[in-house]
């Protein structure tokens, strides 16, 4: 008889039980209102994209302005110095 636990022992260890429960049932509340909604999570995902191909719009639009610069910075100072410098050049080298 000593190895049965009392009744008052059973009501502790069932308060027990339903505490570790309860504790237990608060801890995925809390970890279930920390979970993002897949929905929301798509949305979010489809902005993103969107603000990145943007970017990348916007960057490969600089990148043909780069390129543009330096044609029009060849096409109008390079070449016209070139033109007026070369002969200049070939004139002092026939010279000496």
């Amino acid at each position: 008889m000593s190895d049965e636990p009392t009744p008052g022992e059973m009501v502790r260890r069932l308060e027990d039980r339903l505490a570790d429960v309860r504790e237990d049932i608060q801890q995925l509340g809390r970890r279930m209102d920390e979970k993002v909604d897949q929905r929301i999570y798509d949305l979010r995902h489809e902005a993103l994209t969107g603000r990145v191909s943007t970017l990348e719009t916007l960057r490969e639009k600089d990148a043909e302005k780069l390129v543009a610069t330096r044609r029009w910075l060849i096409g109008a100072v390079v070449v016209p110095l070139v033109g007026i410098f070369l002969p200049v050049i070939i004139l002092l080298a026939r010279g000496t």
